[in-house]
């Protein structure tokens, strides 16, 4: 996969994040989906070096969409955790 459906991985695996943890998050759609980004590439990295799940060259595989919405969500608990409480 290149850089490009990664990035597209990541909005959509960010936006199932925000779907699965529903709320107001401090940093709004933005920083939702440049979470789902990073949790994307995360989660895939944790995914092939840990888990040893290389993640697939292909686009729809059920590893891969896995490995970034969990990632995704670990950094969207982990950023409401840090900064939940800034935003009333």
């Amino acid at each position: 996969m290149g850089i490009v459906s990664w990035i597209v991985l990541g909005l959509l695996a960010g936006g199932i994040a925000k779907f699965l943890l529903p709320g107001r998050d401090p940093g709004g759609l933005i920083v939702t989906t440049l979470i789902g980004v990073a949790g994307s590439f995360i989660g895939g990295w944790l995914s092939a070096k840990f888990l040893d799940k290389p993640i697939q060259t292909e686009f729809f595989d059920l590893t891969t969409w896995g490995a970034a919405i969990a990632g995704s969500l670990v950094l969207l608990i982990g950023y409401r955790i840090l900064f939940g409480n800034s935003r009333r």
